[in-house]
């Protein structure tokens, strides 16, 4: 299987790259690095990636930018910055992607957390989240050639903890190879239109 990875040398892409590439022929896709590089804001450098990578197998998103600040902060293109990368993005992933799948390949996008449980200072990513939640269920009833859609939406991470602990008082972090299953099973399993949520 030859599966694309947006992000596969992040926190999380790292992990997941690693056990794709056991048994897979596996691409990363990065703003700065990676066998090919794309800013998933812009849907003309999505477009470049996917010519240049061709035909695939598995597209898996876990890039995506939005904006954490106070709601009184936020301005109006404080909101567009999750709102072209974390929203459009993923969404032109499907939009633009699905002409570079092969017959019964899938794409896996990413939320978390905050589309069900947000924390102070997350309006903008609570949002973005959300309406990627509500996309995947929608936009899966009318995909053809046997394409599937899911996402992966995952509480803190053990490996982010430090980072983010004090965003998320109380919330027990969850193994990073649980976080990994969760794209394995969107990507080699079969169901379609879910949200995966992955909970300590």
């Amino acid at each position: 299987m030859k599966i694309l990875i947006i992000g596969g040398n992040g926190t999380i892409g790292k992990t997941v790259t690693q056990r794709f590439a056991e048994n897979h022929e596996v691409i990363i896709a990065g703003r700065s690095s990676g066998d090919v590089t794309v800013d998933i804001a812009s849907s003309a450098s999505i477009q470049k990636m996917f010519e240049a990578v061709g035909k695939v197998d598995a597209i898996v998103n876990i890039a995506g930018d939005a904006k954490w600040d106070k709601f009184d902060s936020l301005s109006e293109d404080d909101f567009y910055i999750g709102i072209k990368s974390k929203m459009m993005g993923q969404v032109n992933l499907v939009r633009l992607g699905r002409a570079f799948l092969n017959d019964g390949g899938s794409v896996t996008l990413t939320t978390g957390i905050l589309a069900d449980e947000p924390v102070d200072m997350t309006t903008s990513a609570a949002m973005v989240n959300g309406a990627i939640q509500s996309f995947t269920k929608a936009v899966a009833l009318e995909l053809e050639r046997g394409i599937r859609v899911n996402v992966v939406s995952a509480d803190l991470v053990e490996d982010a903890y430090e980072k983010y602990k004090d965003y998320f008082p109380g919330n027990t972090p969850v193994p990073m190879q649980k976080v990994v299953d969760g794209y394995v099973k969107s990507v080699l399993g079969r169901i379609n239109g879910s949200i995966i949520r992955i909970r300590a």
